[in-house]
């Protein structure tokens, strides 16, 4: 098994090296790296691997590819990698193009570009394609049109799936060194949680280092979680991917803050740490190995909000008054309680969880 897993990695090194090819613009909307990587072939020689459910078996086909054609960019959207210390709170928001109404409702409600308590918020949707023929060509158009009215999308040309979650990770962490290096602080989230950014500026704004130069990774934290190995799961991870019996310590994908420290010090070491099909775990991974540890913080509640009745209303705007993130809303709900958090009139009293 040693033996060919060395093949198998050196099989993978040389498929790596076929795709990483010098980048070039096309125009000031286009960043690609070609050519389109190749399916390897060998992965077929895992153990049982004709058992594996087609998500797996696709990972394992294309786990070494890193590269993909950009097919919308924001080379400007930190005011030029230079500048990029002007933007203190960058929001890094995991879309797919069918995700059309949390984008539109996001961007009129915790994703909105402001200035808050004289910092600026700004924000990115990534996104890779989905379908194929004329759905993806529609899929895409519709981003490209929301690109021109907004100006608040990266899209990859690779198949946006749960599975590949972590290579838009990556692929988004190449794209900051090289755009947004010196941003101070990122939020990373799903598209479906309810994020009070005001409290997050306001908490990044209590700390010692305000810069975003030390580290910093903080969320609803994992520790001493096992990898799912039921076939029929969402999450399911085979020994053959992970050996391991027991995850290092991450923070749940829903929703993360981190510094631009740490982003590019996650960047970095995972040049040498091959993809994992679990994104937010992957991301431990890479901690792990820069000797840098994920820490809890309490208003990210990525299991839910916990309401003590059934005759207490889960929705009630005072109880989400002083959190950071809560997975998961609908796009009526979100908008809803980003206004009735903000009504002046709003009094709560003793209200507690």
């Amino acid at each position: 098994m040693v033996i060919y897993l060395l093949h198998y990695a050196e099989d993978v090194r040389k498929f790596d090296s076929k795709i990483r090819q010098p980048p070039t613009k096309h125009n000031s909307n286009v960043f690609s790296w070609m050519p389109t990587c190749q399916q390897n072939m060998s992965a077929a020689n895992f153990t049982d691997f004709h058992s594996f459910p087609d998500t797996v078996k696709d990972f394992l086909y294309y786990q070494h590819c890193r590269h993909f054609p950009l097919l919308l960019d924001l080379p400007d959207k930190c005011g030029g990698a230079d500048e990029s210390a002007e933007v203190f709170l960058l929001l890094i928001i995991k879309s797919t193009p069918e995700n059309y109404d949390r984008r539109e409702v996001l961007r009129k409600t915790w994703a909105k570009e402001r200035l808050h308590k004289g910092v600026w918020i700004r924000r990115i949707f990534i996104s890779g394609t989905t379908n194929s023929g004329f759905e993806k060509d529609r899929m895409n158009k519709l981003l490209e049109l929301e690109q021109r009215e907004y100006n608040d999308i990266l899209q990859w040309d690779f198949r946006d799936t749960f599975f590949n979650l972590t290579l838009k990770q990556v692929l988004f962490l190449e794209w900051m060194e090289r755009n947004c290096p010196n941003v101070r602080f990122l939020f990373n989230g799903d598209d479906d949680v309810f994020a009070n950014t005001d409290n997050m500026v306001e908490y990044l704004q209590d700390l010692k280092d305000t810069n975003g130069s030390k580290h910093l990774f903080t969320g609803h934290l994992m520790k001493n979680t096992k990898p799912i190995r039921d076939p029929n799961s969402k999450y399911f991870v085979p020994v053959q991917l992970e050996k391991s019996d027991l995850y290092l310590p991450y923070c749940s994908g829903g929703g993360f803050l981190l510094s631009g420290y740490t982003a590019l010090v996650i960047y970095t070491m995972s040049h040498s740490i091959a993809l994992h099909p679990i994104d937010d775990v992957y991301m431990g991974m890479c901690l792990a190995k820069a000797e840098l540890s994920p820490t809890r913080h309490m208003g990210m509640l990525l299991d839910g909000l916990y309401v003590p009745s059934k005759k207490l209303d889960e929705y009630d705007p005072c109880y989400y008054r002083n959190i950071l993130v809560v997975h998961r809303f609908l796009s009526a709900r979100m908008y809803y309680l980003w206004q009735r958090i903000h009504d002046p009139d709003l009094k709560c009293g003793s209200t507690k969880l």
